[in-house]
């Protein structure tokens, strides 16, 4: 009775944290994570160490619980069972397969409790798939192969599928070859493609062998069109213009020529803009294989929401600490990045509970990510701190809505102003330094570096 009277103190005074708890629970048991480790492993084996609790250290990094992953190690103190070189060992030894699967893993977890809230889907009938990439910038170069070079050291780079209708991230592809590309990357994406999915990607790939992969696998694409590839052989008549917000729309249909003389009937839509983009483009072209029924004007407009992805990249960065730069390893890294779109999928889910709870009173409520993330912090540690690990609030045997009830009367109880975004107008531009161009475009990849010193007798 004692620590229920806490746990409702806690859900009185700092219902974010306990709902940020429970999320957590149910993206990511301790229990699954190990399991997944244990399926998706390639080298790597669970001795002293379980991998759940590296993730679990590496989130509370993610999350601005701890200032990195040294001082998270250190707070565990006697409870982490080995040493801080074999942590960082065993951090570096992260196979991209596994943070691939913890991904996909835990977005489905979420995805169906999202399932549980009402909502509208950009396209009904269908899937939308963003896809973008995510170069990690450069890191310290802590590691000895890497101090003598004057250049950027950068160690890798992911590809992200997001879902813009659950906002959550459903899947990523880790390279830990910062100079690989990313098309090829995609090609493995690719082949997780669905029927009745639609999958929007900027012109970087619209490439031949990407785009007859989702069509092979009964899957559609919007995708903007490249100026050099892939090479049409034939373009139809253009349809009549349809005004939309952002100009005007017209579409042709064209026919893209395969090596075995086939020809296949897709359709161009082009988008005459009414304001120019920052790069001074005032026409955007887009191809796509949806059906004849969907609207050129859809399409375009579905376009548009490409751009969430930046933003979510954006608040990873800013909010979630996914460029760590004393990491340097590329496993290392890119474990950092991945705990962080775990820990992002969690404040996506209660960003939409929050904003749901107060439909009713605050319509447009705009709940900011970084005010959320500060409300949690706020009350997280000492809730860790006032309760045993068995006393936790727990999911247990709740099914995906009734927890869903759970988190909507916990962000009953929160305050909406607390949580809104401020909006502010763009800042001005400001002129940058001179640097000497050869200086600032130079880098290397890690873990070719790291490859060479191995070979290096």
């Amino acid at each position: 009775m004692v620590w229920q009277a806490v746990i409702e103190r806690f859900e009185q005074q700092a219902p974010a944290s306990v709902m940020a708890r429970l999320a957590l629970e149910q993206a990511l048991p301790a229990h699954w994570i190990d399991e997944v480790f244990e399926t998706h492993r390639q080298r790597q084996y669970p001795r002293e160490l379980l991998f759940s609790t590296v993730v679990e250290l590496m989130t509370l990094v993610s999350l601005g619980l701890r200032p990195s992953l040294h001082a998270a190690a250190r707070k565990l103190d006697e409870r982490l069972p080995v040493s801080l070189a074999a942590l960082y060992d065993k951090v570096n030894r992260c196979e991209p397969p596994v943070l691939r699967a913890l991904v996909q893993g835990s977005g489905q977890r979420l995805a169906s409790v999202a399932a549980c809230l009402p909502g509208q889907a950009c396209l009904p009938g269908w899937q939308l798939r963003v896809l973008d990439g995510n170069h990690l910038p450069a890191s310290d170069k802590r590691l000895a192969v890497l101090r003598g070079f004057r250049g950027a050291a950068r160690p890798g780079h992911t590809l992200v599928v997001y879902d813009p209708d659950s906002a959550l991230v459903c899947d990523i592809v880790a390279c830990e070859d910062a100079h690989q590309s990313e098309r090829v990357a995609a090609a493995t994406l690719i082949e997780s493609a669905l029927a009745r999915q639609a999958w929007i990607a900027d012109r970087h790939f619209c490439t031949e062998a990407l785009l007859r992969g989702l069509s092979e696998r009964q899957a559609c694409f919007i995708v903007r069109e490249h100026a050099r590839h892939p090479r049409l052989a034939e373009r139809g008549p253009w349809g009549q213009c349809t005004d939309i917000e952002t100009g005007r729309v017209r579409e042709q249909g064209i026919k893209l020529k395969s090596c075995n003389g086939q020809e296949q009937p897709w359709r161009r839509i082009e988008i005459e803009l009414s304001s120019p983009t920052e790069s001074g483009d005032t026409h955007i072209a887009l191809w796509s294989n949806l059906p004849q029924d969907i609207e050129a004007a859809t399409i375009a407009r579905l376009y548009r929401k490409r751009w969430r992805i930046e933003g979510m990249f954006q608040r990873l960065e800013s909010v979630l600490h996914s460029e760590i730069k004393s990491l340097g390893h590329p496993r290392a890294a890119l474990l950092g990045f991945a705990a962080a779109v775990l820990a992002y999928n969690v404040l996506a889910l209660l960003k939409r509970v929050i904003e749901q709870a107060h439909e009713a009173t605050h319509p447009k409520l705009d709940v900011s990510t970084f005010h959320l993330t500060v409300e949690i912090n706020s009350g997280y540690e000492a809730m860790a701190l006032a309760l045993p690990p068995e006393h936790l609030p727990q999911v247990g045997s709740l099914q995906p809505c009734q927890l869903m009830e759970r988190l909507l009367l916990l962000a009953a109880r929160l305050k909406p102003r607390q949580l809104a975004t401020s909006k502010r107008a763009p800042k001005p531009k400001a002129p940058k330094g001179f640097v000497d161009g050869s200086l600032a475009r130079s880098h290397v990849a890690t873990a070719r570096v790291i490859k060479a010193g191995r070979e290096t007798p």
